[in-house]
């Protein structure tokens, strides 16, 4: 496994070593001990399973005060994922990072807690699967606005699927965060 440093401090890509071989491949996607030997010693405690069509963007979201970490990876398909720093006293408060997730490479990002994380479906389908370091708490979920002129997030398709909820999402300077 091969952990890579991205520019928002604690948010990481993971490359985790695959076994291909002529009945198909195996890989680890997740081991306690080796994720703390790399600083990432969270306690996940609920995992996630989404599937979405081309086009479907998902987030912004983030929750507070039960921060979430998350760790996330394509089963299925492509995303373009992406993690914005909301952590008011951090140097990198309102920056984004966005990487491309698929099936093929099986790459993972470490989203830490402090961040609002998102993505959208560049492949005809994808499933994806995260582990969270704290239960969804409904009341306690917010949404940035996923165009934020503000965030300027390079998105790789300009008229995503939205939901209600993530089309109401609220510009940075408008949302609640704590601080």
């Amino acid at each position: 496994m091969e952990i890579i440093d991205l520019p928002l401090a604690g948010l990481k890509l993971i490359r985790p070593r695959v076994f291909p071989d002529s009945r198909g491949y195996f890989l680890e996607t997740y081991q306690s001990k080796r994720f703390a030997n790399e600083d990432i010693g969270e306690h996940f405690v609920q995992d996630n399973l989404s599937f979405s069509r081309k086009g479907v963007l998902r987030g912004l979201h983030y929750q507070y005060p039960h921060w979430q970490g998350k760790l996330v990876f394509v089963v299925e398909g492509e995303i373009f994922d992406v993690a914005v720093d909301i952590r008011r006293d951090s140097p990198t408060f309102g920056k984004w990072h966005g990487v491309t997730l698929d099936d093929e490479t099986h790459e993972q990002l470490y989203v830490p807690p402090g961040f609002a994380h998102g993505f959208c479906v560049t492949s005809e389908s994808a499933r994806v699967m995260y582990k969270c370091t704290d239960h969804y708490a409904p009341g306690e979920e917010y949404t940035l606005l996923w165009n934020d002129p503000e965030l300027g997030i390079d998105w790789p398709i300009q008229q995503p699927v939205l939901s209600d909820k993530d089309a109401q999402g609220k510009p940075l300077k408008d949302t609640f965060i704590p601080g």
